[in-house]
């Protein structure tokens, strides 16, 4: 790899993933390369494309970033094991452009000192870590509030980048407030229907075999209120708006 050619990479995650063998990037995932947001909040349907996003953002920042961290969440270790397994075939297809010291099924780590690590969802494992460049937090609507509240305070001295990446799963927790605050994010929400990999022979089966409420979920983004819920969402919201008050002096 030339100085030239590297720097181009360096300069542009979408140029990277060209090189790695993917050059017909959704628009969107294009997007949020050129952007590399402080804080993003991903809305996104199944089969999306985040696993690649997430990947190609670890591995530009491991790459061009020496001595930098990236860490990933998920609340499986298998979710969070395909993750690391994409970084390390982008890294293996840039054709290893910095030599590891050591590569696992839950790490990453160059000889530049940067490391992509993997970490378990449990509020009581995830302490210790600092100086992180980039958090992801993978399926972030299934991870509990407790170990969001744990790892937050791994971006307080680096100012590092926070991705929330997730399909729906309710009103409720940190990824459905995020939702409710999205002003605050670089927000993306990716529906199925705008997937052109998925085809809409797929989804119209998908919708007649899982129901609306499923459908509309995995395949729409949408905040459903669970199905065991007495009252919905927006009624018990409703309940706390302000209200003008009765004049009783008339």
């Amino acid at each position: 790899m030339g100085f030239s050619t590297d720097l181009a990479y360096a300069l542009s995650a979408v140029h990277m993933a060209e090189a790695a063998g993917y050059p017909d990037l959704d628009d969107w995932q294009s997007d949020v390369l050129r952007a590399m947001p402080r804080r993003l909040l991903l809305n996104c349907s199944r089969q999306s494309g985040k696993t690649l996003l997430a990947s190609l953002m670890c591995v530009h920042q491991a790459v061009y970033e020496p001595g930098s961290l990236a860490v990933v969440v998920a609340q499986r270790q298998d979710q969070a094991m395909e993750l690391i397994r994409t970084c390390r075939t982008l890294y293996a297809a840039l054709g290893r452009p910095v030599e590891a010291e050591s590569e696992n099924k839950l790490s990453l780590e160059l000889e530049n000192g940067s490391r992509i690590r993997a970490i378990p969802s449990t509020e009581s494992s995830v302490r210790g870590l600092s100086n992180v460049g980039l958090l992801v937090i993978d399926e972030a609507s299934r991870v509990l509030d407790a170990t969001y509240a744990a790892v937050l305070p791994f971006l307080a001295v680096s100012d590092g980048r926070l991705a929330l990446l997730s399909t729906p799963a309710g009103c409720r927790g940190f990824f459905y407030d995020s939702y409710l605050h999205r002003e605050e994010w670089h927000y993306v929400e990716v529906k199925a229907t705008a997937v052109k990999r998925i085809p809409a022979t797929f989804l119209a089966e998908a919708r007649r075999k899982v129901g609306e409420y499923y459908y509309s979920q995995e395949w729409l983004c949408a905040f459903n209120d669970s199905e065991q819920a007495v009252f919905r969402q927006e009624d018990i919201d409703a309940m706390f708006k302000d209200y003008a008050g009765w004049d009783l002096s008339a």
